[in-house]
């Protein structure tokens, strides 16, 4: 029995292919100790997005859904699947609330290379939205979020934004006041993007 039975977490997910994902560390990992790193992440964020049966889970793939990786951990950790749909990652991450709202009450959406994130702070966030706030956010310190829930599709906060950069998470606040949405910020963390975030997350390195 789930804590929060109304509500969902979307787990937004690449396929490992090597050069692909965390390019970003390319030097000075190879490729494929690239992809094994986002591996590695991804199942650390779905252990932590299944403990302690906090609600639903679910996993939404890119670019395909039929990778062996997608397939091992549905297995693994009793997750469904999902294919991202949209040109970019707001209109991807849009569709997916769409789809979620549309069974669920509440949804949130999650990445897979925040470490910092624990069971804690989702428990916080649906917390949030089942007494009623309309959003909840968790800032990231390079200026994106790494969590973002919300309990009816809004369009406006995931249009026109230049994803990937550290502008995210000021305009999305102000997108969020100017649609009159009460929102709660969760603490701030940290994902794993560059090689100093790689020294934070493996100190021996």
């Amino acid at each position: 029995m789930y804590l929060f039975p109304d509500a969902v977490i979307m787990v937004f997910c690449k396929a490992p292919i090597p050069g692909q994902v965390k390019t970003r560390l390319i030097p000075p990992l190879t490729g494929e100790e690239a992809a094994q790193l986002h591996c590695e992440l991804t199942q650390k964020t779905l252990q932590t997005a299944t403990q302690n049966h906090l609600c639903e889970v679910c996993v939404w793939c890119s670019p395909t859904i039929d990778h062996p990786f997608f397939t091992a951990l549905a297995q693994t950790y009793s997750v469904d699947k999902h294919l991202q749909q949209g040109a970019d990652l707001g209109e991807r991450m849009h569709h997916a609330f769409g789809q979620a709202l549309a069974q669920f009450s509440s949804a949130i959406i999650i990445g897979c290379d925040c470490p910092s994130l624990t069971n804690g702070d989702l428990e916080q966030g649906l917390s949030q939205l089942t007494q009623g706030k309309p959003s909840v956010l968790a800032p990231a310190e390079d200026g994106g979020y790494v969590l973002i829930g919300l309990k009816q599709p809004q369009p406006a906060l995931f249009d026109n934004m230049p994803w990937g950069t550290d502008e995210v998470l000021g305009l999305t606040r102000v997108r969020l006041q100017s649609l009159s949405l009460d929102y709660h910020e969760l603490d701030t963390q940290w994902d794993l993007d560059t090689v100093d975030d790689l020294k934070r997350y493996r100190p021996s390195l």
